[in-house]
């Protein structure tokens, strides 16, 4: 049986893979957290154009100032559309992500960076098709904590 483009099958498939790069994109910036990584080629995997600047230029201040990245954050993305419906190339997720475990640290001393806590914030997230057939996350804000 072929599935017509339009069919919610085709959405969830499409949004599927776009929740894949949202989620690819967080894991790749765990791990360049780590050591400040902002060169990180996994970064480019899952993100690009403003997205990927984003990341890597907090990556770059972090790694200027000694700053590193441990701990994870958990997220729990859902698709909110997918556009155009026919044959869509872009989505666009929502999240309440939780940071509380993916603080910042001074790589020298172990020492958190600030006495300020993470928590919940919402995140919207673009995700596009790109001309190789990849999805990446063109460009995402995160709100405050609290926010969600």
């Amino acid at each position: 049986m072929e599935v017509s483009s339009s069919s919610p099958a085709t959405a969830d498939v499409v949004g599927e893979a776009a929740i894949d790069a949202y989620l690819g994109m967080w894991s790749a910036m765990v791990e360049a957290g780590t050591t400040s990584d902002w060169r990180s080629p996994a970064l480019a995997q899952y993100a690009t154009g403003e997205a990927l600047s984003v990341i890597s230029r907090s990556l770059y201040a972090d790694h200027y100032n000694g700053v590193v990245t441990l701990g994870e954050p958990v997220n729990d993305p859902e698709v909110d559309s997918v556009d155009p419906p026919d044959d869509p190339t872009t989505v666009l997720i929502s999240d309440c992500g939780d940071s509380t475990d993916w603080l910042k640290y001074v790589e020298e001393t172990g020492e958190l960076v600030d006495d300020e806590p993470g928590g919940r914030r919402a995140i919207n997230a673009e995700v596009q098709l790109q001309q190789d057939g990849a999805w990446r996350v063109t460009q995402f804000a995160v709100e405050a904590v609290g926010s969600c």
